[in-house]
């Protein structure tokens, strides 16, 4: 992510073009998870949910090279003005066009909970959404339990400003040896989970609830911080092509089919904990080591950076829609529908385009400029 005040340090191309790709992966993800009637073993794309893992890798790796030099001059309203400045804009927009689309969602299958909730109540969540302050299972208009049912996505939001509380807080302070500690109890959590668990992979974290909020904070914990620590050890992979290379092998760990059945959980467990702990870590190191050496991989680089996180934060109210759409008039997984899914796609990153260039880049200059840079 930019900041415009620390523009005087190198910045890390290639790692927002990953983000880009990661989140276009998301949507395809969730086209396919529209066939499966909730069964994870059968996903197309699979492991597509992991993807939000990367993020957050991603993420602490950048907040930590932008911040942790910084806080001899930084406060830490200063620390979360940015951090605002930079993710909420997109978080009201998401809230806003999830209230929109939200009557077009009626399904009486798959929403069973749209066609009885009034006007009021979508517009009561839609300014809730907007804070990105989670609501509880008893205030669910869809049926899917989720923290945020106008825009689901905006659950990790909530948990990656969590994190960013964190590391202001107390995890920037760590040292090196210290924080490396912190990670591997966290990296144990997320193995226990995956191993002992009940799923046997990391989907989860959007329900106000127990083990909603466990899973949540077990996805968090080690890939952010964990991301914070790799930029503090600055042990960088130099490949040539580096974009590209990591762009395939991301491609790879999100498609790579479910490992195991409903008998071997710990199986897909294993390859999740692989993928969180060693393999994101890898992409990551090769992404911020690589060069960019083509204006033409610069572009793409910048403009997937660009859409990412609007493209993320916006697309699933369309997901909604082609969910109900697919529900209702039972469309198979045949010409029509993927026909139609590879037009939410390319529908999906227009939305986010229009959103960044005539919302997101200029409210975000607006606020910078009135309350500091960020």
């Amino acid at each position: 992510m930019r900041h415009n005040s620390l523009a005087t340090k190198p910045h890390y191309p290639i790692l927002d073009g990953l983000r880009g790709v990661a989140s276009v992966l998301v949507i395809i993800f969730h086209v396919f998870e529209t066939f499966t009637g909730g069964n994870r073993f059968i996903q197309i794309i699979n492991h597509g949910y992991l993807a939000v893992d990367f993020f957050f890798l991603l993420s602490g790796f950048v907040v930590a090279y932008a911040y942790d030099d910084r806080w001899g001059k930084l406060t830490q309203w200063g620390f979360y003005k940015r951090r605002l400045i930079r993710l909420q804009p997109m978080v009201v927009m998401g809230s806003v066009i999830g209230a929109a689309l939200f009557y077009f969602q009626v399904s009486p299958q798959a929403f069973p909970l749209i066609a009885g909730t009034p006007v009021w109540q979508v517009l009561l969540l839609m300014v809730v959404g907007a804070t990105l302050i989670p609501v509880p299972i008893s205030m669910d208009i869809r049926g899917w339990q989720e923290m945020h049912p106008l825009d689901g996505p905006a659950w990790s939001l909530f948990f990656e400003y969590i994190a960013n509380i964190l590391y202001a807080v107390i995890v920037r302070r760590f040292s090196k040896p210290l924080l490396s500690v912190f990670i591997s109890l966290a990296a144990l959590m997320m193995i226990g989970y995956l191993l002992f668990g009940p799923q046997g992979d990391l989907i989860g974290g959007w329900s106000l609830n127990g083990p909603g909020l466990f899973v949540g904070f077990t996805r968090v914990l080690y890939p952010f911080f964990a991301g914070v620590l790799l930029s503090r050890i600055g042990k960088l992979i130099h490949l040539k092509n580096a974009f590209w290379w990591c762009s395939l092998l991301i491609i790879i760990v999100l498609s790579i089919p479910r490992i195991g059945d409903e008998h071997s959980l710990w199986m897909n467990g294993i390859y999740d904990a692989a993928c969180v702990i060693l393999m994101f870590p890898l992409i990551v190191s090769i992404g911020a080591g690589g060069v960019l050496h083509t204006k033409r991989s610069e572009r793409i680089c910048k403009f997937l950076g660009d859409i990412s996180y609007p493209l993320y934060i916006t697309h699933y109210p369309l997901i909604y829609i082609y969910t109900a759409w697919v529900v209702n008039n039972k469309i198979p997984l045949g010409t029509e529908g993927m026909l139609v899914g590879l037009a939410l796609v390319i529908a999906s990153i227009l939305l986010a385009y229009a959103c960044l260039k005539f919302y997101d880049e200029p409210i975000r200059r607006w606020l910078t400029k009135k309350f500091g840079n960020a």
